[in-house]
């Protein structure tokens, strides 16, 4: 039997291998062994499940749940076992919707329930989850001729993936199985049932919260929060999406077939304007209003969002004065550390706080006051006799990620400030069972941006993501509902018009890399949708923030 020869970085060695074993195999046959049990590993940079053969030379990579590729094995995993359940337990005419995250969780529906759903229907389904973990069922990848697959599709009640797979190009496609339940997931799963020890489903609002495990402690469930205006966002926003006819990336791409691509696009951008000219009607509403706070994280559109609502509070007689929270960073001597020893420039402590505060009560009083600009090249702010005085109509319009954090500006009385905090909160989804990440949403737009305006590759931005990430869990979703209002500010054709740009940024990041595995991820993602030109879109749009050409200077 010929052999191959590979590295194995989690036992830091090589070796060779019988051609065709499974890494399954390697694992028992070689004892490799982690603080947890391997889901999946990278073979060459690329995710491959357990059952994947070693056919060529390859550095191999195990990983477990507490990688992001083992994470995401895990909840996709999650999927198809509530899946089965469902199919299982209630009519096929009865239909799963995985529609979007909230509660460290993800929110699904079933349509054409025939009764109201129950605290003790959703404890049935639940208890015959823990059943089939218990049986430690095989999830079987099943490769299939994409014709075949689409029949396969339309047998089990899958009219959403048919959509989607009708005018695929692949000659095969990958469908899993567990027992007599299939589907297609974006992504490879976990060996068999009996890996998915921890997970709850319970009764949410108006439908059920899949409970995860959380991302640094496999063994404890996340908490179940309430999330009103979050809540309510999503909700508006995809029954929205659901009224035009625009749930999933196939409608979209019907939309392109049938040249009606325009229309939608102009309909989106008209319903997101509305939106925050509503959030200024608001404001106007509010006597003694005198600072409106954006907060959101990365690549939501937050400065894009401040030039527009400046916009509509001028049609509305207020004279805007915007302010970026970030020309008040600290001197870059005195820039906090992270446990790595690295600049922290997304903590709280990050920002001078005594002299925002200080300049912020001086406007509020009728001062004329001389703001700083920074200067990130030599890390220090600087003055340069910019200088303001706040008028009778004047308001603040002022961006920061920290702006809903009561902390930044605490010596400013409650009653002068207005909160918003937005996000991509996306629209759509692939399709009934698998939801679009709000953050590869926003990963994608940060991508496009950064090659554009900032000079970083995709593999620049891959690399910072999870630290950028972590200070997003820390210093903003914490505070989102402290937010008088929420503005969402995903178009539910933006990835259309991302597709070329990212696409081709993407394509650049090197087999060698670490992050070759999630640029070969997001390319699958994209795949997904049809291309769409970007000369029809406003140039006051969110989009442009990202791909050039905006009205706004920023």
């Amino acid at each position: 039997m010929s052999e191959v020869t590979i590295y194995c970085k989690t036992l830091e060695t090589s070796c060779s291998v019988p051609y065709g074993m499974t890494l399954q195999e390697f694992i028992d046959t070689y004892k490799v062994k982690g603080d947890n049990i391997f889901l999946g590993a990278l073979v060459n940079n690329k995710v491959r499940d357990l059952t994947y053969r070693i056919h060529k030379p390859a550095i191999i990579d195990f990983f477990d749940y507490y990688s992001s590729y083992g994470r995401n094995m895990y909840i996709r995993s999650l999927y198809l076992l509530l899946c089965k359940a469902v199919h299982d337990m209630l009519p096929l005419e009865v239909k799963l919707h995985i529609k979007h995250s909230i509660s460290g969780g993800r929110f699904c529906t079933l349509g054409n329930l025939k009764e109201p759903l129950t605290d003790e229907l959703v404890s049935k389904l639940c208890t015959h989850m823990h059943e089939l973990v218990d049986r430690n069922i095989p999830f079987e990848r099943v490769g299939m001729l994409t014709p075949d697959a689409i029949k396969a599709f339309q047998e089990h009640g899958l009219e959403d993936k048919y959509e989607l797979f009708k005018n695929r190009d692949n000659i095969y496609t990958s469908v899993y199985k567990l027992e007599n339940t299939i589907n297609y997931y974006y992504g490879f799963m976990v060996p068999s049932t009996g890996y998915l020890k921890t997970f709850g489903l319970e009764k949410y609002e108006n439908g059920m919260l899949l409970k995860l495990p959380s991302s640094k402690n496999l063994d404890v469930l996340t908490k179940t929060r309430q999330y009103p205006k979050l809540f309510s966002v999503y909700q508006e926003n995809k029954a929205w999406a659901e009224h035009l006819g625009v749930q999933y990336v196939s409608d979209v791409n019907r939309m392109i077939d049938e040249n009606k691509i325009v229309d939608m696009i102009m309909v989106a951008e008209a319903f997101q304007e509305k939106r925050i000219a509503s959030v200024a009607e608001s404001i106007s509403k509010r006597p003694g209003v005198k600072m409106v706070l954006i907060s959101g994280p990365s690549s939501s559109g937050k400065t894009t969002t401040c030039k527009r609502l400046s916009v509509q509070l001028g049609v509305l007689g207020y004279h805007p004065v915007q302010i970026s929270v970030d020309d008040f960073f600290v001197e870059r001597d005195e820039t906090p550390k992270d446990k790595d020893g690295n600049f922290d420039f997304e903590a709280l402590e990050a920002i001078d706080l005594p002299l925002f505060n200080k300049t912020l009560s001086e406007l509020i009083e009728g001062k004329r006051v001389e703001l700083p600009t920074f200067n990130f090249a030599l890390g220090k702010k600087e003055w340069k006799g910019k200088s303001i005085q706040l008028d009778e109509n004047s308001i603040m319009v002022i961006e920061g990620i920290h702006c809903l954090n009561p902390k930044l500006t605490e010596q400013v009385s409650d009653d002068v400030k207005f909160k918003i905090f937005v996000s991509a909160l996306t629209s759509i989804s692939i399709d009934r069972q698998n939801p679009i990440p709000t953050t590869d949403n926003r990963l994608i737009r940060r991508i496009v941006r950064d090659f554009n305006y900032r000079g970083y590759s995709a593999q620049e931005t891959l690399s910072r993501w999870a630290s950028v990430r972590n200070g997003e869990e820390k210093n903003i979703f914490p505070y989102q509902e402290n937010a008088d209002e929420m503005i969402n500010t995903s178009l539910i054709f933006e990835l259309g018009v991302l597709k070329p740009y990212a696409s081709f940024i993407l394509r650049a990041v090197p087999e060698t890399a670490v992050e070759y595995a999630e640029a070969v991820r997001l390319l699958k993602f994209l795949s997904y949708f049809k291309y769409i030109s970007e000369d029809n879109i406003p140039g006051t749009s969110i989009l442009r923030e990202f791909v050039g050409g905006s009205k706004f200077s920023y």
